[in-house]
């Protein structure tokens, strides 16, 4: 199994890239390939003694910025390190990609180059996240601003499989993501997709408040990519937030006891809450495995990334969703 790394994608690349594809290949055995400039790539790797070891370079001399339109990604940016990446496993040359570079431009450069599964109507990005008693698949995290109800249903079909392929998760409880738990609660789509989902091959347990989330209310998340991202984004500050309140509270003179009593569960809990844990978010619904790694991801972050990829490849989700879809294409026809 061979994965393709975006050399440059992200806030913290090329350098963190190496470091974690470096630690990829020491820990799991993986086999990378990285693209971007070659020179850089290498001079990089040199002046930070970083081992090349089991890491393949494909010269790729352009970069795809957060500003660039994702578009540019098949024409203008062609040559870019992402672009690069997507072509190897579109040519068969990699089995799974990862980048921590713009998302939008991830999304058109997989739905263009490596295309959507049969039947998916739109690919979303599940991002995993903590919750009091263990983690939640969020999804859609941010690809799909607006969202049709057979997409949203979709969603919790996809979702549903990953949590139960790739997290182990016996029958995952998927709920759709509103400001009330009854069914004439929200707009026109979610009340829709409520009832395309109760009918979907998975354990729906209907419309979820966001305040029950984090409890562990469900296992799978469904919302728009707007709503979704706003999810992520407030669990990620309130993440921190607490973390360094929780610290705070045990730093000082008079704190020093109580610290060193409390500190081992207080790091335990911003492990629980560090999305470099978890490494990216798969983008679920194309024909070969893709991971966006968070934009500020370090080398343990790329590190997961690479792990995520791997898993998702073994476990042959790809077929399991096309195979899921397509049964239940009377439930969800065509726009």
């Amino acid at each position: 199994m061979k994965i393709a790394v975006d050399g440059f994608g992200g806030d913290n690349a090329p350098l963190a890239v190496l470091q974690g594809c470096a630690l990829a290949v020491e820990e799991y055995g993986a086999e990378l390939i990285v693209t971007g400039d070659e020179q850089k790539l290498r001079q990089t790797a040199s002046e930070n003694g970083i081992s090349l070891k089991g890491i393949e370079i494909v010269h790729a001399p352009g970069i795809i910025t957060m500003e660039d339109d994702p578009s540019s990604i098949l024409k203008e940016k062609a040559d870019c390190s992402m672009a690069a990446a997507f072509r190897l496993v579109q040519e068969g040359k990699a089995d799974a990609f990862v980048s921590g570079g713009s998302t939008g431009a991830i999304v058109v450069g997989a739905t263009f180059l490596l295309k959507r599964i049969k039947g998916v109507k739109r690919a979303g990005l599940a991002t995993v996240i903590p919750t009091i008693n263990g983690c939640y698949l969020l999804m859609d995290a941010g690809a799909n601003i607006e969202c049709k109800p057979e997409a949203l249903c979709q969603f919790g079909v996809m979702g549903s499989l990953y949590m139960q392929k790739v997290q182990e998760v016996e029958n995952p409880k998927v709920g759709l993501v509103n400001i009330g738990s009854e069914e004439t609660k929200g707009g026109e789509n979610q009340i829709a997709a409520l009832e395309l989902l109760k009918k979907a091959p998975i354990n729906f347990t209907g419309n979820v408040e966001a305040r029950e989330i984090p409890a562990g209310a469900v296992d799978v998340a469904v919302a728009d990519g707007f709503t979704g991202n706003v999810i992520l984004k407030l669990t990620e500050g309130l993440g921190s937030m607490f973390a360094k309140k929780v610290k705070g509270m045990f730093t000082g003179v008079s704190g020093t006891v109580a610290g060193a009593l409390v500190m081992p569960k207080i790091k335990a809990f911003k492990k629980a809450m560090d999305y470099t844990e978890y490494g990216g978010a798969p983008l679920l619904g194309i024909t070969r495995p893709v991971i966006k790694a968070h934009g500020s991801s370090n080398a343990k972050a790329i590190k997961n990334a690479i792990r995520q990829a791997r898993n998702f490849t073994k476990s042959n989700l790809t077929g399991e969703i096309e195979q899921a879809i397509q049964s239940m294409k009377p439930s969800t026809p065509e726009s």
